[in-house]
């Protein structure tokens, strides 16, 4: 057997045998969320070899994808979350989650499950909901400073609650907090990704400065109109970009970009470590899990926050990075006009990139998964 079938033997052992437990880790949407449920499953399975780990998330979205990626088994659920922006698409939403609801039991009756972990997104709602009627434990891991409506509903009944930040208790019960900051993906917190090596892997120069915009796991449109607005300004100013663009925008980035050996774009970056490795500078939005994984790997970065995240919790993050001369900011609204600029002026400014790498820098948390995990087997 080689190496990667003895990973994947290690993560789902045959159903019946002996397990240290048997876990489900519910959620999902965006990358936001299953990054960090592949982290946590992967300090359980290091504290606990034998546990059985199983994902529940929505089909259709990215963590059918990802999680099996990353070597473990995913059930999908016929689940929608609740439409702002058209309340008729919400017509079926009764029905949809009955369904789930339905599943979750089956699920429930085939895996036997003695402890659920939810970690944000509509799909983690009737899993643990389920589990706490049924008196199984159950634990939330909250990545953001404003809690996400799943997490504060479940939040009553759960065993322990996993933050990043102070002052959950607007959200959740005190005394089932702990702050354990948001776990990191191994690839990232492990990578020996040199500079150089990261800048082959895509094919560019590692003579010249490079960018790296990551709009989150589903892309950004308006980081992406701008850097489609001017995209020969990083040619005429001697960077090159790595363009995570999320699959909206894919075609078109990838038509705008055709023929200039100085940009690679694709929807997504699997080898994430690789293109951190690469950038001198960073644009990203201000989720609480990319700030984590940028503040491990010391980056210059351009924060430009989604502005319909709950509560401006984005423009929050980012505005306290600010503060602590650890991060620039763009509204959303200005960044057609000023993003690349400011980019092309940091580019420019070894100093301040410096100031910006060591202050983001030490706000890195390394070990959230281990101490998650700790608390959870701790627990059941």
């Amino acid at each position: 057997m080689d190496d990667d079938s003895k990973l994947k033997a290690t993560k789902n052992p045959p159903s019946g045998g002996s397990v240290a437990g048997r876990f489900i880790i519910a959620g999902g949407g965006t990358g936001g969320h299953i990054f960090p449920a592949i982290a946590i499953a992967n300090a359980i399975l290091k504290q606990a070899p034998e546990t059985e780990i199983l994902f529940v998330g929505a089909s259709g979205k990215m963590e059918m994808e990802k999680i099996p990626q990353a070597g473990f088994k995913i059930e999908g659920l016929d689940i929608a979350g609740f439409n702002r922006s058209s309340l008729i698409k919400n017509i079926g939403l009764p029905y949809k989650l009955l369904k789930s609801f339905m599943q979750v039991r089956r699920i429930f009756k085939t895996f036997k499950p003695n402890a659920v972990i939810g970690v944000g997104g509509y799909s983690s709602y009737p899993v643990l909901k389920l589990a706490q009627a049924k008196g199984i434990p159950t634990f939330i891991h909250e990545s953001n400073s404003y809690a996400g409506k799943a997490n504060r509903m479940l939040g009553k009944n759960a065993t322990a609650i996993f933050v990043a930040s102070e002052g959950m208790e607007k959200f959740f019960p005190e005394h089932k907090i702990l702050i354990t900051g948001n776990p990191v993906r191994a690839s990232i917190l492990k990578s020996t990704v040199s500079r150089e090596e990261g800048i082959r892997f895509f094919g560019l120069d590692p003579d010249k400065k490079t960018v790296l915009s990551v709009g989150g796991s589903l892309g950004a449109i308006t980081i992406n109109e701008a850097i489609d607005k001017n995209l020969d300004l990083f040619e005429n100013n001697n960077l090159q970009l790595i363009w995570q663009t999320g699959k909206p925008y894919a075609a078109k980035g990838k038509q705008c970009a055709n023929g200039k050996k100085n940009i690679w774009v694709n929807d997504f970056i699997n080898e994430i470590e690789y293109a951190y490795a690469a950038a001198d500078l960073v644009i990203s939005r201000s989720g609480a899990m990319v700030i984590a994984e940028l503040s491990v790997m010391k980056k210059a970065v351009i924060f430009v926050p989604f502005p319909f995240a709950a509560e401006d919790h984005q423009q929050v993050n980012a505005q306290n990075l600010v503060n602590k001369s650890a991060g620039i900011m763009i509204k959303d609204n200005e960044a057609l006009a000023l993003l690349v600029n400011t980019v092309i002026a940091l580019s420019k400014d070894e100093g301040k990139q410096q100031v910006l790498k060591n202050n983001i820098g030490k706000m890195a948390i390394t070990n959230a998964d281990d101490i998650i995990a700790t608390a959870i087997l701790k627990n059941i």
